[in-house]
């Protein structure tokens, strides 16, 4: 059972689930928005791209946070997904994120969009 991301219940009362290539996204979804420090057992988990979103706009500021988001997803769910393509456009005070990835347990490809 993969649960439902953000954490919700069901008609029924119960624990809310998601089907896997929902789950996958909610995974990369909690990776780029989770700051680095904020979970206890896991204190290097994240991308801690919520900090970037205020910072001076520029080619090099796109491509860290390019490198910074593909090294996560190979790093915290390599076994789960191969990143294909990672996109960063970062305008004014928006960050918008598009990730193309192949699911390894069934090879389908799959996109994933963020903005913030």
């Amino acid at each position: 059972m993969n649960i439902k991301f953000p954490y919700q219940f069901n008609t029924e009362g119960r624990t809310a689930s998601t089907d896997d290539n929902t789950h996958i996204r909610d995974m990369i979804e909690q990776l780029l928005f989770t700051t680095p420090g904020e979970r206890v057992n896991r204190p290097t988990f994240g991308c801690g791209l919520l900090q970037l979103v205020f910072q001076p706009n520029s080619n090099e500021l796109t491509a860290t946070i390019h490198f910074l988001i593909q090294g996560s997803l190979q790093q915290w769910l390599g076994d789960l997904i191969e990143v294909n393509t990672v996109d960063v456009q970062h305008e004014e005070a928006t960050l918008q994120i598009t990730i193309i990835y192949t699911v390894r347990r069934t090879s389908q490809r799959q996109i994933a969009q963020f903005t913030r």
